[in-house]
């Protein structure tokens, strides 16, 4: 199984490296960027007008028709007081017919480079943390209680920084100020140690055999990312980004159940149509012998927003699949919780067969407990049928 998304890459199955040392997956990363635009349209605010229900929005559009009006500053209560800025006016909803696609308007967009320029203020990083220390995910904090917590005298100076994350990192209203999503997913990344650690876990056993030679399975964490693969024949079963809190304050054997848990969801939620990086609609194809992988065929999942893409065996596209779990469960197998590659069927393509070339078609074989749950699926991995054979 192969991941490749906008900044890591790694290997899952099928790949053989000299040693385990040095998985050959960590030589195979693939460097895919977002896609960004070139312009920014008025800058937002921060503050949000009610939006009717099964009004279409996007990511970016939170205003859908309604006309944005100037709003006072939550934090008006201070020496400094605040401005006022004059909401930028939006044009009428359009007429959809129940297409959403004309209703989803980029109401602000920031730049890379401004994003990091933004970010790149240790007083604004303050702010940041005195929101996530003061509740800011449960409840509005007001500017009174945020000038207190962060160490600057200057209240017109702490206006002008909090200003600058307002709109795209921070969500002003009357009751205070609170986290918009990408604030909340910088905080994570700085406070949590995503962009400032580097962890490194040495050998670990881990359950389960090697598909290939039926060896003793380790596992070992470098460069932000887990692998777990064969000490003899040096197969990697599993090499996948995984965020360097995944180690604190866990055994290795909680670790390596986090990790199945995390690795699994993001396949589960690409299988689903959803990108596990930004949301985006993800288009799934089969893909005949992949160049770069020792498989007959892999699936590929690419996000039509942000480019990022996946790659893995077809079984990893049914660890979500309700006929597939009600085989395991029924034969006391657990695949919420049993390492996934604990089973060949999903780190390799050995009980995979393409049945068919024009359409594409492909067989994966489930074995447990003496039967088998054959899985029949189409060019775009849908299942067409499914055979019980006891």
């Amino acid at each position: 199984m192969d991941r490749r998304s906008r900044g890591d890459g790694a290997g899952v199955g099928g790949r053989r490296g000299g040693t385990p040392s040095v998985p050959e997956a960590w030589a195979l990363t693939e460097r895919v960027r977002r896609a960004v635009g070139e312009e920014r349209v008025v800058p937002f605010d921060g503050v949000y007008p009610d939006v009717p229900r099964d009004s279409g929005v996007s990511q970016f559009d939170r205003t859908a028709g309604a006309e944005a009006e100037s709003e006072a500053d939550a934090g008006a209560e201070t020496d400094a007081g605040a401005e006022t800025d004059a909401g930028a006016e939006t044009e009428a909803e359009p007429e959809t017919d129940g297409d959403l696609t004309a209703a989803l308007r980029t109401e602000s967009q920031v730049l890379p480079a401004e994003v990091f320029a933004t970010l790149g203020n240790d007083t604004r990083v303050d702010i940041l943390r005195a929101l996530l220390e003061l509740g800011a995910d449960e409840a509005p904090v007001s500017f009174t209680d945020l000038f207190e917590r962060v160490d600057i005298g200057d209240s017109a100076n702490f206006n002008y920084h909090l200003r600058q994350l307002t709109g795209h990192f921070v969500k002003r209203s009357d009751d205070g100020y609170e986290f918009r999503y990408p604030g909340r997913k910088v905080v994570s990344a700085i406070f949590t140690g995503t962009l400032t650690e580097r962890t490194q876990v040495g050998f670990f056993p881990a359950d389960g055999a090697c598909y290939d030679c039926g060896g003793d399975l380790h596992g070992w964490y470098v460069d932000d990312e887990l692998t777990v693969g064969c000490a003899d024949c040096g197969t990697v079963q599993v090499s996948y980004p995984f965020p360097s809190g995944g180690p604190d304050d866990r055994t290795t054997d909680e670790l390596l159940q986090a990790f199945h848990h995390y690795v699994r969801h993001h396949y589960c939620l690409a299988a689903d149509g959803a990108c596990p990086e930004c949301t985006g609609s993800i288009d799934t194809t089969l893909v005949r012998d992949p160049a770069d992988e020792d498989l007959d065929v892999a699936v590929e999942h690419v996000c039509r927003r942000c480019s990022y893409r996946l790659r893995s065996t077809v079984g990893v596209t049914l660890l979500d699949h309700a006929e597939t779990l009600v085989f395991h469960s029924d034969r006391g197998v657990d695949l919420n919780t049993a390492p996934f590659w604990q089973f060949d069927w999903c780190v390799s393509d050995r009980l995979t067969a393409v049945v068919s070339e024009d359409p594409l078609r492909v067989r994966v074989t489930l074995p447990c407990a003496g039967d088998e749950l054959r899985v029949l699926l189409d060019e775009t991995c849908a299942v067409i049928e499914t055979t019980l054979v006891e």
